[in-house]
């Protein structure tokens, strides 16, 4: 009995030992004695980065359109050339990630921006009022609304604010 304890204390304790890669394992007795982590923020820190694009000359219309699990958030806005290019609603002072979380006092602030198109460029014909408007969505949840009093939206020239 004693010739079979011995080998198998011994595979034991390597099959232990062996668990995780460079003792990421809480199965491996080496990370045994580390502290956890405290926090999930990055090493760094959150970068708080700023969307450079400039605002949509006007919004024309803003309206909410029911989904399943909250509302979508359409937004029209009107420019005097066509060709905008990366068209989205971004928030007005920068997130972490893709959080979205309103000011203190319930408002949730939104930009509407985009590209516009190179001066000179075939895309920056004059553009026709009711044709060639342009459009942004943003989707969000129930959760993400239950915080939110109301929506405003900026561009260049106007602001418009949406009670949920």
């Amino acid at each position: 009995m004693s010739k079979l304890t011995a080998p198998l204390l011994i595979a034991a304790a390597l099959v232990v030992t062996g668990c995780g890669r460079l003792g990421d394992s809480s199965w491996n007795p080496l990370s045994w004695g580390e502290a956890p982590a405290r926090t999930l923020e990055p090493e760094g820190g959150y970068a708080e980065v700023s969307d450079n694009r400039p605002d949509i000359p006007q919004i024309t219309a803003a309206r909410w359109e029911p989904l399943n699990e909250g509302r979508l958030l359409v937004v029209n806005g009107f420019a005097p050339v066509r060709g905008y290019s990366s068209v989205a609603l971004v928030t007005a002072r920068p997130m972490p990630g893709d959080r979205i979380s309103p000011d203190a006092d319930g408002v949730l602030r939104l930009r509407l921006v985009g590209v516009p198109p190179a001066p000179g460029s075939a895309a920056a014909l004059p553009a026709r009022p009711g044709v060639d408007d342009i459009t942004a969505a943003m989707s969000l949840s129930s959760v993400q609304l239950s915080r939110i009093a109301a929506v405003e939206i900026t561009s260049a020239s106007n602001v418009v604010r949406l009670g949920r």
